[in-house]
Formats: C-alpha cells, sequence, structure tokens
C-alpha cells in the first residue's frame, strides 16, 4: 500500500498515540504500612533478574510496586490511586510500562514510568473516550507495543474499504473440533463469525492465509451462519470480531476500531502502526522479531482466538494459526525469524505448544507439536531471552503443572515443584535462567515467588506470608474436587468447601457460586468472599458448567446458541448432586454469581424457582437486549459470537433473557454492581431489581462507588463480601 494512502486512511480514523508527560506521582515511594492480608501479582524482572516490577494492594488499591527478588526491599512507583491492571518492565531496563483503569471502570490507559520513578507519562488512552492496553516490547527495548480501542468516527465520516464477499462456513475445517451432533443440539440459533474477524490491516483489507489455513477462516469480515464464543471481559481486550459484511456496528452504525502501534515512551520516535482492525474483539501484540520484520499479532473473540503473523514492512499478512483462550501472551519468535513457538489448540481439544516454521514472508511452511498432556491445556508460557529455553504451567483439572523445556535439544521436560496449587503468571528473570513466578492456592493470597536456575521456589519477603492469609482463629478451607453428571450425561466439574465444625454426615446450608465468563473456571485458589461465607457457617460448591474452560474445547462450545438452556439446568444438576451425596442440605440453597455467573444466577432463580431460597447477582446481565444495548462496542461484537446476534437471534436472546420469566421468580434477591460498570452496565441490575420490587419480593441493590465491572478497592470488597454474607444469612434461616 502506497505510504500516502495508509497515512490519509489512518488520519482520518485516528490520531496515533503521544506520550504525555506526568508529574511524579504523589507519595515518598516508600513502603506504606501494609495490610497484613495483602496481594502481590503480576510480576515482571528487570533484565537483570534483580528487581520484580508487581501489583500490589497493601494500600487497598492495587498499584505498581518494586522489589528486590530476593530481598524484603519495596518501593511504591505510582501512589495515584488508579488500579493497575498489567506490568511490562523493558528489556534494557529503562522503564516500567503498566496499564490503570481510571476511577476504577473499564477504561483503561497505558503509563511508562523510570524505574526510580521519575519520568512518568501517558503512552496511550489519554483522549477522551478511548482505551488502551499493553502489547509486548521490541527485544531492544525501544519501543512499547499499545493497542488503542477507539470510538466509532463521528457521523458523516466515511472510510471506503472493499471487501471480499462473505463465504460459506467450512464445518469440516474451522469447526473440526465441535462434539458430534451440536448442530443439532444447537438448533436454531445463529451462530457467528466464522470466515474472519473484521478488517485487519490499515486499509481494511483481509489477510492473506499462510499455507494450511483453514478456508474461509481469517479473511475480510465474518459469516453470517457458524460457531464461535464468547461473552466479554472488561477492556477492549475483551471480546468481538466484527458481524455483519462490511465490519459495520451491530446496529448498523460505524463500527469502533482497535489499532496497534508500537510507541517510544520518550516520545523521540514516531509511533509505528502495527496493526488495525474494525468491529474488533482484540487486537493485542504478543512479540516482535528480533529483527523486527514480523509481529506476532494475537486477535479475534474468546472461542475464536487467532495468532497473525504481521510483515511489519507492508503490514500483510504471513500466517494464521488458531489459537486457544486465556493468558494473551501466546507465543514468541526463536532469534532468526524462523521459527514461531505458540500456545494453541489448532485442531485439538487441548491447547499445546506447537512450533510453526515460517518462510521468508512469515508464511507457515511447517507446523509441529513440541510439548502435550493429554486432557490438560498449556496454560502459561514463558520463555529465555536468549529463546533456548522454555516454562510451561499445565491445567490439569483446575490446577497447575510447572516444567522448563529445552527448544534446543531433545532433553526431557524437568518438573518444578511448586509451593501453591495455582500459577497465575510466570517471567525469566535474568540471563542466568531464574524465573519468577505469580502463585495462589486455597491456604494463602496471591504472592510472587523466585525460583533461581535449578533450585527451589522461595517466596519474596514482600508477598503475605501463609499464615497472614486470614486473621488468626479460622483458617481457610482446602476444597475438595467434585465431578457431578448434568441430566444429558454431560460429566461437569467444581470443587466444594465445607464450613468448619459440622459434624460428618450431616448436611448443611450451601451456596452455589458460579464463575464468570461463560469459558473462565474454576480454580482451587484463596477466595475472600468464599472464607467469609464459610464463617457464617455455609458451605459453598463452585462447579464449572458447560462452557467452562479447562475441559476442552468441546465443553467451551457445548453452551452455544440453545445449549445456554442447557447450561442452566446445569446449575440446577449440580445443587441436586451435593443434595444427593448428602453435603447440602435441599431445604436450604442460594444461588450466586458475578458478570456471566450473575446472569446464570438470575436465570437459575427464573427457571427453578423451587430450588433455591435466595440469590445474590453480581454485575449480571438480566436482558440480553438492553445488555447489547447498552455495553461496550467490543464487548458487544463478542457477547454476539457466544449468545446470538441482538438483530437476527432477537427471539433467541428474549427466551434466554431472565427478564422475560421474571413473573417465575418466587425468592427475595440482592443485586450487586460497580457504578462505573461499562462492561454490564448497572441498569441490568437495577431493572431486575425493580421488576422484583413490583412483584411483592424482597429485593435491594448495592452499587458500589469508583468500582467498575471488577471489584479492586479493598474497603469496596469488603463491603460486598459483608454484604453478600449478611443476605444469605438471613435468607437461609441461619
Amino acid at each position: 500500500m502506497a505510504a500516502d494512502t495508509r497515512d490519509r486512511l489512518i488520519g482520518a480514523m485516528s490520531a496515533a498515540p503521544v506520550p504525555v508527560p506526568l508529574a511524579d506521582a504523589a507519595g515518598t515511594r516508600d513502603t506504606p504500612r501494609p495490610l497484613v492480608a495483602h496481594g502481590c501479582w503480576y510480576p515482571s524482572a528487570d533484565p537483570t533478574g534483580e528487581w520484580v516490577a508487581f501489583i500490589c494492594d497493601r494500600t487497598g488499591v492495587p498499584q505498581l510496586w518494586t522489589g528486590l527478588a530476593n530481598g524484603s526491599e519495596i518501593h511504591l512507583l505510582d501512589a495515584d490511586p488508579d488500579p493497575v491492571t498489567e506490568v511490562s518492565w523493558s528489556p534494557d531496563g529503562r522503564w516500567i510500562a503498566y496499564t490503570v483503569a481510571p476511577g476504577g471502570g473499564e477504561h483503561t490507559r497505558v503509563l511508562c514510568v523510570r524505574p526510580d520513578g521519575t519520568g512518568r507519562r501517558i503512552v496511550a488512552g489519554a483522549d477522551a473516550g478511548s482505551s488502551a492496553y499493553l502489547g509486548c516490547w521490541t527485544r531492544d527495548g525501544s519501543a512499547v507495543a499499545v493497542t488503542v480501542a477507539e470510538p466509532p468516527p463521528p457521523t458523516g465520516l466515511t472510510v471506503r474499504t472493499v471487501l471480499p464477499e462473505p463465504s460459506a462456513p467450512d464445518h469440516g475445517t474451522a469447526f473440526g473440533d465441535l462434539p458430534a451432533g451440536w448442530a443439532e443440539r444447537d438448533g436454531p440459533a445463529t451462530l457467528l463469525g466464522g470466515t474472519g474477524h473484521g478488517q485487519v490491516g490499515p486499509d481494511g483489507s483481509g489477510p492473506d492465509h499462510g499455507p494450511g489455513a483453514p478456508a474461509g477462516h481469517g479473511t475480510g469480515v465474518p459469516g453470517r451462519a457458524t460457531a464461535g464464543p464468547v461473552h466479554g471481559t472488561a477492556g477492549p481486550d475483551g471480546e468481538g470480531p466484527g458481524l455483519d459484511g462490511g465490519g459495520s456496528g451491530l446496529d448498523g452504525g460505524a463500527p469502533d476500531r482497535l489499532t496497534a502501534y508500537l510507541v517510544d515512551p520518550s516520545g523521540l520516535g514516531s509511533p509505528v502502526l502495527v496493526a488495525a482492525e474494525s468491529g474488533a474483539a482484540t487486537l493485542r501484540v504478543c512479540d516482535v522479531s528480533q529483527d523486527g520484520r514480523f509481529a506476532l499479532v494475537r486477535r479475534g473473540p474468546r472461542g475464536r482466538r487467532e495468532a497473525v503473523v504481521v510483515r511489519t514492512a507492508d503490514l500483510a499478512t504471513g500466517s494464521v494459526l488458531r489459537v486457544g483462550d486465556g493468558d494473551p501472551w501466546i507465543g514468541r519468535f526463536s532469534q532468526d525469524g524462523r521459527t514461531l513457538w505458540l500456545r494453541s489448540d489448532h485442531e485439538r481439544q487441548f491447547a499445546a505448544l506447537l512450533a510453526a516454521t515460517l518462510d521468508e514472508d512469515g508464511g507457515r511452511v511447517g507446523l509441529s507439536v513440541v510439548a502435550e498432556r493429554e486432557g490438560s491445556d498449556l496454560e502459561l508460557l514463558a520463555f529465555a531471552e536468549d529463546g533456548r529455553t522454555a516454562a510451561l504451567a499445565w491445567n490439569v483439572r483446575g490446577a497447575s503443572e510447572l516444567e522448563t523445556l529445552s527448544l534446543s535439544t531433545a532433553a526431557r521436560p524437568r518438573r518444578v515443584p511448586l509451593p501453591h496449587e495455582v500459577v497465575t503468571r510466570i517471567t525469566r528473570a535474568g540471563p542466568a535462567g531464574g524465573t519468577v513466578l505469580a502463585l495462589s492456592g486455597s491456604q494463602r493470597r496471591p504472592g510472587v515467588w523466585w525460583a533461581p536456575p535449578g533450585g527451589l521456589s522461595a517466596r519474596t519477603p514482600w508477598s503475605s506470608r501463609d499464615e497472614d492469609a486470614v486473621p488468626p482463629g479460622r483458617p481457610p478451607v482446602r476444597p475438595v474436587p467434585l465431578r457431578p453428571t448434568a441430566r444429558d450425561g454431560v460429566r461437569l466439574g467444581g470443587w466444594y468447601y465445607r464450613a468448619a465444625g459440622r459434624d460428618a454426615g450431616r448436611p448443611g446450608p450451601c451456596v452455589i457460586h458460579l464463575h464468570g465468563g461463560p469459558e473462565e473456571q474454576e480454580r482451587p485458589v484463596f477466595d475472600p468472599l468464599y472464607h467469609e461465607l464459610l464463617g457464617r457457617g455455609l458451605d459453598v460448591f463452585a462447579p464449572d458448567v458447560r462452557g467452562s474452560s479447562g475441559w476442552g474445547r468441546s465443553f467451551v462450545d457445548a453452551d452455544l446458541g440453545t445449549g445456554r438452556f442447557a447450561a442452566i439446568d446445569d446449575v440446577a444438576d449440580c445443587a441436586a448432586h451435593v443434595v444427593l451425596d448428602g453435603l447440602a442440605d435441599p431445604t436450604r440453597l442460594a444461588v450466586m454469581g458475578r458478570s456471566y455467573g450473575g446472569y446464570l444466577t438470575m436465570a437459575s432463580l427464573v427457571w427453578h424457582p423451587e430450588l433455591f431460597r435466595t440469590g445474590v447477582a453480581v454485575c449480571g446481565m438480566s436482558d440480553l437486549s438492553t445488555f447489547f444495548a447498552g455495553t461496550e462496542p467490543w464487548i458487544a461484537e463478542s457477547a454476539a459470537h457466544k449468545y446470538g446476534h441482538p438483530v437476527r437471534d432477537r427471539e433467541l436472546l428474549r427466551a434466554l433473557s431472565p427478564m422475560n420469566r421474571v413473573d417465575a421468580l418466587r425468592v427475595p434477591l440482592l443485586a450487586v454492581h460497580g457504578e462505573h460498570d461499562t462492561n454490564v452496565p448497572p441498569g441490568e441490575s437495577e431493572q431486575m431489581v425493580r421488576a422484583a420490587r413490583e412483584r411483592g419480593l424482597p429485593a435491594e441493590m448495592l452499587t458500589l462507588r469508583d468500582e467498575g465491572h471488577e471489584f479492586r478497592r479493598a474497603d469496596n470488597r469488603r463491603l460486598f463480601r459483608r454484604a453478600a454474607a449478611d443476605w444469605m444469612q438471613r435468607h437461609l434461616g441461619l
């Protein structure tokens, strides 16, 4: 494409991000007195491996800190009250990049700061109405990748693009891993997005395919009748490829747009465009090759994510390959740029480590499996700077197993012992090959652990001790795994927490707690909410109903279209399982959940009105039509791929909406919402509470100030936990 054409298009659509200097953050950068039970997570080590940047909530808000990997010295780098969500230390050690959520809401921005706390500046997301999140650093640390979510252009601005005709879906290639009979089970639902994910490249044209890429998958615009999940998450890295051929918005208007750039934090160099997509779900730059010729871009909605190799010289696509959900850091180029190491579930039920051989143009000429496990997903992947070794975390029925693997020899992987159940992040630390791990478990708060080469992991002194996870006198409960069977024979999963002090064999009151997503997974980690409920004498069963991750691609896809009705029935089947096993008292059951779990809570109360005595719905959707009308564009785009299109599938969405069955509600309801939630707007809770009150039922709404879809502030989280436990205690008759 001619440079002047590209410049005209980009100038018409948006301005590239320009670093905005800020005053140094208020505060002393000394160590404030910590909360006893604080968490530390999302570590990123400096090039020497001696220092670690991380997120910590010891002040009550997740903020940016640095600390010695093997020492007690730590510093607060940004004392502003905006919660921090991502951290990345530059390879040259000069900058720390991080993402913040102003006001606790869903729109985020990327900042950079020097390791000594000076030079703080906004790198992307400063413009009103925009949002930004982090990508990778270039190998030399001269630029950081950022993705900017831009609002639709003003009315009257037209950007003409020439798009290919939508092609018919190829069920044998794009969806070869779906279970037999999936089309019949999903009934009349229109499942969208089979042929691509909007427009990629500065001219809006679709990418070329590398050898072996699925037919009709990853080209210009989505088709009208194939499948793909998933409900959106907070922020522009959430969801949603374009719908309606031509990439228009869901309502037929202009689509939202994601653009990815390489930005010099110092502002000395001009931003470099890497990728752009209209009607997009996500667009994250995960790696740039050593010579700068290729960028690895992750795009598409959850459940239909793709790894795209982009040639940086002309922004053309070299190859496209399906990748798994979960952690966004999906892979890395080898030093010579001829091999791409990738965490992928391409043509598989479970994600594995694959090696894609690339030609001079980034096209894929070979693909092999480097590491795989039967029945387990490769969940996290990290590489040494020299690219010779990798650290792999496997999800084994909800818990983690960690190993290191040589990529240059045939040596067997080396198992790395873990002191706790779940690894949430891996970062390689220093030239000697050390590793920094973020760990969580049923007996501890999230913490950071330092693993020297060949040695045992050790907790960093600034992370909470296990004995400080909760105040003395009531230790955390270690859950036990359960495998219920749904009424149609599908095996489900989950973890059961039994309140202390109850005689063996005596059923107790039980809260069925439903995770979000839908494709999140329940993990055996310490949850202060569960601890609060258990302390009131309530058991907790946290199941994985169909649509959850961790149990294979078919299980994730099993709730598509009308399969959602079966997911609602799964909740009732899970309740029946713990009752029939003698764990739960059938007369004292409650249901509760957040985000998609909040939707499922409301749905369970109106589909199975005699089963539960009360419910607590947190940030849930009560009417899928009003949800689509009010959510962020990128969330709406992706949610359509999970639930159905708000126009073409309006009858399905109406049938799936709890508000459409609210006359069946029989029990008290508490709704909880963050006031700045633009993922699921607070009106979703308000209308359900109002409808319940109009029918004479006890119903209340708790609105948390300065919070969005995630509750990040310690005082608000505490208020939420206590309000939910008080509600359960009162309405279960304890």
